[in-house]
């Protein structure tokens, strides 16, 4: 395929530099790659190892949106045709490669890279709740920002507990299934509305996938969640995803395929250092930081780090402040149900919510307080860890 293609690419794309790879990198090498001057077209084979050639597909649209892949082929197999047009190919290339139908492929291409802008995603917004470290709340935030769509005129919305490890979820919500996302990810493009509603649960009007059962079912290398993402945005107007911590590949995935990253972290030191490298994890990973929304939950003005501060040591803005709110989130728990709209935290999540959705400008009010002597050690962290 190499030996056929790079003559007819010198032919139509004169002057192009072309990086030629034998091997189908990981994710880290393919960051590398990426690095400006980052290459728009992608010719990948997808014949060789379909399973890396799926991957591939889908770490090159989590990384760089923009990237346009063809794939090549050595024979006409609709069905493969479609799966990787599902995937996010955006054309294909049948052997024997020739100039009619290279053409034609990179007319295309020039056309939807002057119509497009990023990427072009129809259908639901989704929203991936994720926090840098255990026990920052993410999941109660998660299962309550769901509940608020509704409230905003959203009719059809899908809360996705897709943490493989440690899924909360059903525990908070005290439901159980037969199913899990696991068992969404094993059809993949074979999805329908029919099976897709044996898979999820309905609770009080919003649809809820959960995690697995036994957390030895999450215990392997996951499939691309590309398919299921798309199945469930064109099914749903939003979709709220629960994960788990940044560290995983899996969470990288999540993170570069969702419209929203909640962040959230707590205004402790501990979990502020855990911030600072879960975000330069996503730096180095290529996630976007303008899709990136910090929440500092369960916020105790006498403990820790006061707003302001915490923007100055992380240098990110803080999108919204959620306040410590004991009571009322393990009465909720108790009772399996969202915390009271009329609690502290409640009605911060409903002014979360409602920044989300552009009803509200306002972002939470921001502590003036002077940087304190907290924010000065975290930043001496800071410095000699980057050092």
């Amino acid at each position: 395929m190499l030996t056929d293609l790079v003559p007819l690419i010198s032919q139509h794309l004169p002057l192009t530099p072309v990086v030629e790879m034998t091997d189908y990198p990981d994710r880290q090498a393919l960051s590398g790659l990426l690095a400006s001057p980052s290459p728009n077209i992608c010719f990948l084979d997808v014949v060789s190892q379909r399973t890396a050639g799926f991957s591939l597909i889908a770490s090159l649209n989590s990384l760089n949106p923009a990237m346009q892949v063809v794939v090549l082929l050595n024979a006409n197999e609709p069905d493969l045709i479609l799966r990787c047009l599902r995937q996010g190919a955006s054309e294909f290339l049948m052997q024997p490669f020739s100039s009619d139908q290279l053409q034609p492929v990179l007319d295309r291409l020039a056309q939807l890279t002057a119509t497009r802008s990023g990427v072009d995603h129809s259908g639901a917004r989704i929203y991936c709740v994720m926090p840098v470290k255990g026990a920052c709340g993410a999941s109660t935030i998660a299962s309550n920002l769901a509940f608020q769509w509704r409230r905003l005129g959203a009719k059809k919305n899908l809360l996705a507990d897709m943490d493989p490890m440690t899924g909360t979820v059903s525990f908070l919500m005290k439901i159980k299934s037969n199913y899990s996302f696991m068992d969404a990810l094993s059809r993949g493009d074979s999805l329908d509305s029919d099976l897709w509603k044996g898979l999820v649960t309905n609770f009080q009007g919003v649809d809820v996938l959960l995690s697995p059962e036994n957390p030895l079912d999450g215990i392997q290398e996951l499939p691309d969640p590309g398919s299921v993402l798309e199945f469930c945005r064109q099914a749903y107007e939003t979709v709220t995803i629960d994960t788990g911590d940044p560290s995983s590949a899996w969470s990288l995935s999540l993170a570069g395929l969702c419209d929203v990253l909640l962040l959230v972290t707590s205004n402790e030191l501990p979990s502020l250092r855990a911030t600072q490298r879960a975000l330069h994890h996503f730096d180095k990973n290529r996630i976007d930081r303008a899709k990136i929304r910090l929440v500092i939950n369960r916020y105790n003005s006498t403990v820790g780090l006061n707003q302001e501060a915490i923007e100055t040591a992380l240098h990110n803005d803080v999108y919204q402040v959620v306040p410590f709110d004991y009571e009322a989130v393990q009465r909720a728990l108790v009772d399996g149900r969202p915390v009271a709209a009329g609690s502290a935290f409640g009605k911060n999540l409903i002014a979360l919510a409602d920044r989300l959705s552009g009803q509200n400008g306002a972002g939470g009010s921001k502590d003036k307080k002077k940087q304190s002597s907290l924010s000065a050690l975290f930043s001496s962290l800071v410095s000699r860890s980057s050092s």
